[in-house]
């Protein structure tokens, strides 16, 4: 078992492109989800994917198990999926040594760019990058199962939540 601990951000400018390392074109759906705990497949640049179980309500620390499972399998449990896909391509980039991922949504949340920085510690505000914006870390709406299940409350409004690219 892992742990998952994160901090999540909206991006203010785009800044960030020209330090972006990789970037991995991601669906991502659910299989179930209640307060403290979801279940959700991902795949990655269609060639890969993982079942993923996430448990907890703390507001930056959960337990996660992460599983390689076939593409077939992943592609079949399509028929599933709880609310809608997610479409995004994740980015990485590194900053005074940490690795941020930012997501850039398309599809229905078209505009939505998020970073999350995965660290045990805590980063003093002093050494975050300047594209980053408001800290969302503990709002619900921008957790990545609430997108895929109620993407609405982001919707009306956009791009004033994150950037355009």
């Amino acid at each position: 078992m892992g742990k998952e601990v994160e901090r999540k951000f909206l991006v203010s400018t785009a800044e960030w492109l020209e330090m972006a390392e990789a970037n991995i074109r991601i669906r991502q759906f659910y299989l179930a989800a209640a307060p403290g705990r979801t279940v959700r497949v991902r795949i990655s640049d269609g060639s890969s994917a993982k079942l993923t179980l996430k448990f907890g309500s703390r507001i930056r620390e959960r337990d996660e198990y992460e599983y390689e499972i076939p593409l077939a399998d992943a592609e079949e449990m399509l028929a599933f999926a709880i609310g809608h896909v997610i479409e995004k391509t994740r980015h990485h980039v590194r900053h005074r040594g940490y690795l941020y991922e930012v997501d850039v949504f398309g599809g229905i949340l078209a505009g939505l760019v998020v970073a999350e920085l995965e660290t045990p510690e805590d980063v003093p505000d002093e050494m975050l990058p300047d594209w980053l914006g408001r800290e969302v870390t503990g709002e619900q709406r921008f957790y990545n199962a609430s997108l895929a299940l109620e993407p609405d409350d982001l919707r009306s409004g956009r791009p004033k939540i994150g950037i355009r690219l």
